[in-house]
């Protein structure tokens, strides 16, 4: 067998039977997460076909996250849901998880939260494992030295019914990061440059691999970052291979094995990466030196460039197709070619999501808001990616920081990284976020977002504008 990529030694090991010679296999499937968005299509096809969830206890969790209120008080009467349909999708998944014997985080559990974070900081996905879920960006927990990809409803019930999936193998990509990013430079900051050379298509049918001294210096918080938003780039996975950083991140977690298990698992773990000599389909190469503090510009994640340059000119892009767009989102967002971003006013921050809403992200922005006030006419909102990190913020202090610099400190949930609860902007609004889409109507209908990191959204708020963190910092010096 020739060498293989730490994908395929995960595709492989899962494999239960090939599917004829179209690259399909029936594919096991470790663990999963559901929420009250996605799961009430496939739980309705599973009753109607009299089926049951196999192996309810162990292989599932879910959580309520996409349409909770997240207010600042959090009790019975503030977190009731208003809309009629929404607050039905919550009560639909806790009579499902009631019936099947599944655990539910719900809107007063002490670990509700977004699904991408609560998995990881239960210990629910592991080295080695396949994990699916109803959200594109289950690609979050390649983080974790695991293969995890968002799937549709249907693919749940077949899921939730026999722990397997039909799934196409995809090619292997190799992203090779060198050097050491910078000051003020985060790993969300080098998942949009990626995603900027690239393109919003450029990982197509691949599962990426992150290689190299960038990526090992990272925590594991900024991989789960980076892992999260390369489906923005259209990858079906993406993968760092498990080292101490994550063991050290994963020990004591309530999902994971104890004492000598534990032991045996490390063990085992140590080895999972791609064998030497195993060939990509594609690579790239990056130098994190030369990575800078990004920021979107226009209404996809592949339009975006540094905080120092100014918008680009559509008239330069020779494809027909990325030229179109980039006219229709220079409209959209109300820029001109040559516009400079930097010193761009902004009516609202959001630091959230379940790309940006872990403790580090948190602690990011907290570092540039120390002493300083939100700028007169921005409304700033941070929303933890879940209620243990919460817990931690207010522990640490974080969550004065924020108050005193004037941004709401609110409940976890996705919030207003997406129009589907009652944080939402209006028509005209512009928003600097830390979320992972800037689409047309994300935020809300006719509503203007700028993608970047957390430490840049703290920096915008207090500026009242786009800004670069980094001048902010020398202040500090």
């Amino acid at each position: 067998m020739k060498p293989r990529t730490l994908y395929r030694r995960i595709v492989d090991a899962h494999t239960v039977r090939r599917l004829g010679d179209a690259g399909q296999v029936l594919l096991y499937v470790d663990r999963q997460v559901l929420n009250e968005y996605t799961s009430p299509q496939a739980f309705a096809a599973l009753h109607a076909a009299g089926r049951l969830v196999w192996r309810p206890a162990s292989s599932t969790i879910a959580v309520v996250d996409h349409v909770n209120p997240t207010t600042p008080v959090r009790n019975a009467r503030t977190m009731m849901i208003a809309d009629a349909e929404r607050s039905l999708q919550v009560k639909l998944l806790q009579q499902n998880c009631e019936w099947h014997g599944i655990a539910l985080y719900d809107m007063l559990d002490e670990h509700q939260g977004i699904e991408h974070i609560v998995a990881s900081e239960q210990g629910l996905v592991l080295p080695g494992m396949v994990m699916a879920a109803g959200d594109s960006h289950t690609t979050t927990h390649g983080a974790m030295g695991a293969l995890g990809f968002g799937i549709g409803s249907s693919e749940i019930e077949h899921l939730l019914a026999t722990q397997t999936l039909v799934y196409t193998v995809q090619k292997s990509m190799r992203v090779d990061v060198w050097g050491r990013l910078g000051a003020g430079v985060t790993a969300k900051d080098l998942v949009l440059e990626l995603i900027r050379r690239i393109g919003a298509d450029g990982a197509t049918g691949h599962v990426i691999e992150y290689t190299g001294a960038a990526i090992r210096a990272l925590g594991v918080e900024g991989r789960l970052t980076l892992c999260n938003m390369s489906v923005e780039a259209a990858a079906r996975g993406a993968i760092v291979a498990p080292d101490d950083t994550l063991f050290d991140y994963l020990h004591g977690r309530e999902r994971v094995p104890k004492g000598v298990l534990w032991d045996q698992a490390v063990a085992a773990w140590r080895g999972l990466r791609s064998e030497d000599g195993a060939e990509f389909d594609a690579s790239v190469t990056l130098d994190g030196t030369q990575v800078q503090p990004m920021v979107t510009w226009g209404t996809s994640p592949d339009q975006g460039t540094t905080i120092s340059q100014a918008v680009p000119d559509p008239a330069d892009e020779t494809d027909p197709t990325r030229r179109r767009s980039a006219v229709r989102a220079l409209e959209y967002m109300g820029l001109q070619p040559g516009q400079q971003l930097e010193g761009l006013p902004i009516s609202h921050a959001f630091i959230g999501s379940c790309t940006n809403g872990r403790i580090e992200d948190l602690r990011d922005a907290a570092r540039v808001l120390r002493g300083r006030r939100v700028a007169a006419g921005v409304r700033a909102l941070v929303v933890p990616g879940s209620t243990q990190v919460r817990m931690q913020a207010e522990a640490e202090g974080l969550a004065e920081v924020f108050r005193a610099a004037g941004f709401e400190w609110r409940q976890a949930g996705c919030s207003m990284c997406v129009a589907m609860n009652d944080d939402h902007l209006i028509a005209g609004d512009r928003c600097a976020s830390s979320t992972n889409r800037n689409f047309e109507g994300r935020q809300g209908p006719g509503a203007r977002t700028h993608l970047m990191s957390p430490a840049m959204v703290a920096a915008a708020a207090v500026t009242g504008a786009l800004a670069d963190v980094r001048k902010l910092m020398a202040e500090e010096r």
